[in-house]
Order: structure tokens, then sequence, then C-alpha cells
């Protein structure tokens, strides 16, 4: 089932899911960043904590997202090459992949730990894998590489949306505002 889209808009609860991941993931990267270059401690520990949950909380939002996309239809583009919407396309579907494989990589780096992931206390998640330390350093090194495209990613699709408002001043941002 499709609900048609009048105003052209994305509607109030896309608009929402987008921002709230907007900030959760710019947060989420921030936090990897800032976390990964301090030495073990207590702060560490509870840094990882929060990551992990945050991370889980993001897979679970993803997940309502892709719900909700599947019976909502998109706003139409303005008129563009056709390489522009294709490139948009692509770099919303590796958002979306990127929104699942980062979480379900974090998950897999706990569970190669040996280490549980709760989900703020109220629920603890299966491990996925036996405890193995290549397998932790090998799913390490794949989220680590992810969170790099992924920040490469959120750099192309800002400077497009900013290249859409201020130099073709078409309505692509107003559509998420």
């Amino acid at each position: 089932m499709q609900l048609k889209n009048s105003t052209n808009h994305y509607g109030l609860i896309a608009i929402t899911f987008h921002w709230l991941m907007a900030a959760l993931i710019i947060f989420m990267l921030c936090l990897g960043l800032y976390m990964t270059n301090l030495n073990i401690s207590m702060e560490k520990l509870k840094l990882f904590g929060w990551h992990k949950q945050t991370g889980i909380l993001i897979l679970m939002l993803v997940i309502a997202r892709l719900t909700w996309r599947l019976i909502n239809v998109l706003p139409s583009f303005p008129p563009m090459p056709l390489w522009q919407v294709f490139a948009a396309r692509a770099v919303h579907l590796a958002f979306y992949g990127f929104m699942i494989v980062m979480p379900v990589t974090g998950w897999l780096i706990s569970s190669a730990a040996g280490l549980p992931v709760s989900f703020f206390g109220f629920f603890v998640l299966p491990t996925l894998i036996p405890a193995d330390q290549n397998l932790q350093l090998f799913f390490t090194e794949i989220h680590n590489w992810l969170a790099y495209a992924l920040i490469a990613a959120i750099s192309v699709h800002v400077l497009a949306a900013l290249q859409h408002h201020f130099i073709h001043k078409d309505d692509t941002l107003r559509k998420m505002l």
C-alpha cells in the first residue's frame, strides 16, 4: 500500500526519522572517533557501552524507517540530469546500508570479544558468533572503514543539499525541513 504525498514534501514522520537519525549518527561518529583514542579507563568503557546501545537503537530505528519508507511515496526530484537522480538514489541506498551494517558489525565485534550488548538495561542481545580475537579484529577493521566511508557519504549528501539550495535554488532541502 502506498500513501499519496500530495504536497511534494516529506511528511512529519519521515522528517523526524531523518533528523533524529542524522543527529544520532553524527553523535555516534564523533563518539567513536573520540573514544577510540582514549586509554583504557572506566570512562572509555562507559562510552563504549553508550556507543553500543545507541548503535542498537539506530538499528531499531532504521527498521522502523524502512518500513515507513516502503509504505510512503517519495516526493519527486526537481528537474535534474539523470546521473544526479541516480547518484541521489545511490547515496540514500548506501545510507540504509550503513545504518544496518554499522550496528551489526559493532554487535559482531562485541560478540567476538565475548562481551554482551545491552539495550539500555532493558534486555541483552544474543551473541552472534563465538568469542574469537581474530574475528574481533576483522570486524573492528570493517567497522572503522565503514565509519570513514559514512563520513564521506554524509559530506557528499550535505554538499549536494546545499548545492541544490544555494546554487540551483530548488526546493530539495526545503522538502526535509
